[in-house]
């Protein structure tokens, strides 16, 4: 599994610490709510919102620096528009990596 890292948002600051730090405390702050609005949607099985969080997440996901994860999050989204949820473990434990790491910084 990838791990998260600051990479991205390295770059895109220049170097400006005080962006960075805005950046992750908005990260810190969206990221929680829209992974619990994520999981009581699956609970619902309401495919159509389930796919719309992911496509949220989704962006969190690249902006940690999770090339591959976002391909999974990608596909996850195309899938769950066809009613398939064959990649829900696979993008709950990215899920649960990017958690990990943003409760450690």
């Amino acid at each position: 599994m990838e791990t998260p890292n600051l990479s991205y948002i390295n770059q895109l600051s220049g170097g400006d610490t005080e962006f960075e730090n805005k950046i992750l405390k908005i990260i810190k702050a969206e990221f929680p709510v829209e992974k619990e609005e994520y999981h009581n949607n699956v609970k619902k099985q309401n495919l159509e919102k389930v796919a719309e969080n992911v496509h949220k997440l989704k962006h969190k996901i690249s902006i940690l620096g999770l090339e591959k994860s976002y391909g999974i999050a990608e596909s996850y989204e195309e899938e769950l528009r066809k009613n398939d949820t064959s990649r829900q473990n696979e993008f709950d434990n990215i899920l649960k990596t990017i958690t990990d790491y943003l409760n450690k910084i």
